[in-house]
């Protein structure tokens, strides 16, 4: 599995590559079904990223076992179930991505509340899906996260942008520090993490590596006084560096 933080691209891609999915759900069918569905979908269009056929890698039933399973397999694709004894989806995601980082893990659950929504997105998943998503709606998922594209359920994005759309400045937004203490670099890394970029989609933008993004991102949460990453995008929002619409 190659380590290269670039997104891949049609030139770059074998024919006969797939993208290897690791399933993560306490339900024994549910697995059963995912696996069943995504291993019927063959390559529609050759030579096409968005297309490619899906193979899945492995199960788990808890996220202690995803967090074992994607280490050892390095899987693509992680669909992962939110609430699951021993460890829950929540606690798996940054564990997943931190042995991972070129995994990305959608949310596949059955809970659209806030307190849910939230705390998955700030973990770091790529996308939350629920589980009345149709299948083909569900492959297309698949496919674009792969692409390193953020995948949301409607309902979870209007909560996103009402969130944006009305939170009170984040703790520390009024702090003495300005955004002139930021470096050009660490400018345009924040109006990308405002534009909804995660870490690989700013490396590619800026062709840098992704272990240099995370840095600038910790330089920049250090020096505004935020938390994580959702704070930046407000602040940036607010401070005129990205339009509501980016």
């Amino acid at each position: 599995m190659s380590t290269d933080i670039s997104e891949p691209t049609m030139d770059s891609l074998d024919p006969e590559d797939a993208i290897r999915v690791l399933i993560v759900d306490d339900h024994a069918v549910v697995r059963q079904g995912l696996r069943t569905f995504l291993e019927l979908q063959d390559r529609t269009s050759p030579g096409d990223p968005s297309a490619l056929a899906i193979e899945v890698v492995g199960e788990a039933a808890n996220g202690a076992e995803a967090v074992d399973l994607a280490r050892r397999l390095q899987p693509d694709v992680v669909l992962l179930d939110l609430v699951m004894p021993e460890m829950d989806g929540i606690q798996a995601t940054p564990r997943i991505i931190k042995s991972n980082p070129h995994s990305q893990v959608i949310i596949l659950t059955s809970f659209g509340e806030e307190d849910k929504v939230f705390p998955a997105i700030r973990a770091g998943a790529q996308g939350y899906l629920l589980k009345d998503i149709a299948p083909d709606d569900l492959v297309r998922a698949v496919r674009a996260a792969y692409l390193g594209q953020v995948q949301l359920h409607p309902d979870v994005a209007r909560k996103l942008m009402s969130a944006v759309a009305t939170q009170e400045e984040p703790p520390g937004s009024h702090a003495p520090t300005s955004l002139g203490e930021l470096t050009e670099r660490e400018l345009e890394v924040l109006r990308l993490i405002a534009e909804g970029l995660n870490n690989r989609e700013i490396a590619a933008r800026l062709v840098i590596s992704d272990k240099t993004v995370k840095t600038h991102v910790s330089s920049i949460l250090s020096k505004l006084h935020l938390e994580d990453r959702t704070q930046a995008a407000i602040y940036a929002l607010r401070h005129g560096l990205a339009s509501q619409g980016a």
